[in-house]
């Protein structure tokens, strides 16, 4: 494997930190990314074979020193600015399933945020909109 990170991982990176942030990813979660990926056109092209492979990429980097901070700038990196609202937006996505976001959850959201240079508002309006579909009625 490369250690490139391309843009589809760098999204794919953001899934599964905001599924194992919490120290339990949960079939729930490891189900809507892979919907995600099925569905979205930002994952247009990508290899969902490589899933497992770039899923355990990012668990490497996550495990190094400074393995959050990296990971971070690695999306950063690799991710051009317009994909930025999109890759806090699968963050949010993926917290929201299980109905319970956790304060490590809110943590990693503003760490996000703040990487990628992203206004309050804005990530207030991706967090209402994930409230809105996962309430139930």
């Amino acid at each position: 494997m490369t250690n490139r990170v391309t843009p589809h991982d760098a999204l794919i990176f953001v899934m599964v930190m905001a599924s194992a942030v919490d120290n339990s990813m949960n079939e729930k979660e490891l189900r809507r990314i892979g919907q995600l990926i099925d569905i979205l056109p930002v994952f247009e092209g990508f290899d969902k074979e490589r899933l497992i492979e770039v899923s355990q990429h990012c668990a490497e980097i996550l495990s190094g020193q400074e393995g959050l901070d990296i990971a971070l700038e690695t999306i950063k990196d690799a991710l051009p600015p317009q994909a930025y609202r999109a890759a806090y937006a699968l963050a949010v996505e993926i917290m929201a399933v299980d109905l319970a976001v956790k304060p490590e959850e809110i943590r990693l959201l503003q760490l996000l945020r703040d990487r990628l240079h992203l206004d309050k508002l804005t990530c207030a309006a991706i967090e209402h909109s994930a409230v809105i579909r996962y309430r139930p009625l």
